[in-house]
């Protein structure tokens, strides 16, 4: 998507306009946007009304119950698995086991060091895992935003071939409290396949509970990952705007990049007005393991969440981080959000107006 000039009149108590816009203007003008938020094959998020957890379709075609909730289960090739967090002894188990019904996906990635999160695998893994690159493998080479969502069939095709199928429970981990890993289980889970699962607590916990490493690169057969052709659960800039002060806007930033105290790679220090901020490290325990479903109802409770939001959207740099809330919200068993694919990266590259400070501002649209 190109940016575009837009109309709005933005009123708050610290506004900031974008790169390329006038220090004093806070009236911007355009024509008003016409676009709506992406669904799946026409139909609504959340069926009908938009209200509540979508029904869902596994890679296979097969529907399915939501087994993402607390408490539940999937199941894979005849073994039961969780199919939003594993444990590092259940997976340990699996892969001890010899199962090959199980993948295990390394994404470990570090802000503006490319390489490292390759040689970081290079020198040790859990035995059996592949390197998944965020910045090639999950991240389209252009679009909105510093990591724009892939082309479905492309990344499908990527997976398949490394090995990844319809017929495996695809593990993800980082060592960075999930917070890269959860983009993969997003995008898997969003297209379709939701035999997923991030690892809780990550390579930390594995290390933690004595688990062994490898540098050995394993080479799988390829296979046949089916998804959907298309992504559902997003919203582009355009539609976002005409959203802004209806929606609730979720920040995973860290607070003092959302504040704008800081901004080491983006164009512009702040928030997207109204957006709240959110951080992803909140949905974790001090061991680096999500909260319990309870405590994380209570977190998204004190954002205005609860069960019956409809209209929630979830950002933060460059759509990566933002998943990590969408997976606490779907461990909290609340609907699931919206992502905003380009996020922070795609609106303040596209000169749109961000604000500072802790309070969140307000939006007021000229129709």
């Amino acid at each position: 998507m190109t940016c575009a000039n837009v109309t709005y009149s933005v009123t708050m108590g610290q506004v900031a306009p974008a790169v390329g816009l006038e220090p004093t203007t806070k009236r911007l003008t355009a024509a008003r946007s016409t676009t709506e938020l992406r669904r799946s094959a026409g139909a609504a998020v959340g069926g009908p009304g938009g209200r509540g957890p979508p029904s869902r379709h596994d890679s296979t075609g097969v529907r399915e119950r939501d087994h993402g909730r607390p408490g539940r289960a999937g199941s894979a090739n005849g073994h039961t698995w969780p199919m939003t967090l594993i444990s590092v002894d259940t997976l340990a188990a699996a892969l001890a086991a010899g199962d090959d019904t199980v993948r295990v996906a390394d994404v470990r990635w570090y802000l503006g060091q490319p390489e490292r999160g390759r040689d970081e695998y290079r020198a040790g893994h859990i035995p059996g895992a592949d390197f998944i690159d965020l910045d090639r493998d999950l991240a389209a080479p252009s679009g909105p935003g510093r990591h724009p969502l892939p082309d479905p069939t492309a990344f499908a095709e990527r997976l398949a071939a490394l090995g990844f199928g319809s017929e495996h429970l695809i593990v993800a981990y980082d060592d960075a409290g999930g917070t890269i890993a959860a983009r993969l289980w997003w995008m898997l889970d969003d297209l379709g396949h939701r035999r997923t699962a991030v690892l809780d607590g990550g390579l930390q916990a594995w290390r933690e509970a004595g688990h062994p490493l490898s540098t050995a690169e394993p080479t799988h057969p390829r296979a046949t990952l089916r998804l959907a052709p298309t992504w559902s659960r997003t919203v582009d800039r355009d539609a976002l705007r005409g959203r802004l002060g209806s929606a609730t806007v979720l920040d995973a930033r860290a607070g003092e990049r959302y504040r704008g105290e800081v901004e080491p790679v983006d164009p512009a220090a702040g928030h997207i007005p109204t957006a709240l901020s959110a951080p992803a490290n909140a949905n974790l325990g001090p061991d680096g393991r999500f909260l319990p479903a309870a405590a994380l109802r209570d977190r998204f409770a004190g954002l205005g969440i609860a069960g019956d939001a409809d209209d929630v959207v979830t950002s933060c740099g460059s759509g990566v981080t933002a998943c990590h809330n969408a997976l606490a919200m779907r461990l909290a068993g609340l609907p699931d959000p919206l992502l905003y694919a380009g996020s922070f990266s795609d609106w303040s590259r596209c000169g749109e107006p961000v604000a500072t400070g802790a309070d969140p501002g307000t939006w007021l649209r000229e129709d």
